[in-house]
């Protein structure tokens, strides 16, 4: 932690900078529950097989708090992640014109 940073701000950019991916059960099964991306930012030291259980609640404060609770199907989630990357693999086009 960042010794500037609250141990709520640490929250609250654990809970920004994840998202969850939907889908059934055994989806999550599979994966080991890695598709709880939120709730083990939240809950590091959690056993996985429990981030299911806390999905509602997790989501449920990210309603109190008026935050948006990311979660998209695996398609869809690597399709974000990778727009991200080449995003932010090219300079800005104002950095490209003055080159």
């Amino acid at each position: 932690m960042d010794e500037d940073e609250t141990r709520g701000r640490w929250y609250l950019r654990q809970m920004l900078g994840s998202a969850d991916v939907s889908g059934p059960w055994l989806l999550h099964v599979l994966c080991g529950n890695l598709s709880h991306q939120i709730e083990h930012h939240v809950f590091p030291d959690l056993p996985s097989n429990r981030y299911r259980e806390i999905a509602g609640p997790v989501r449920e404060v990210f309603e109190d708090h008026g935050l948006t609770y990311h979660s998209a199907p695996l398609l869809k989630q690597v399709a974000s992640a990778w727009h991200t990357v080449v995003r932010m693999s090219v300079p800005p086009r104002r950095a490209r014109r003055m080159a």
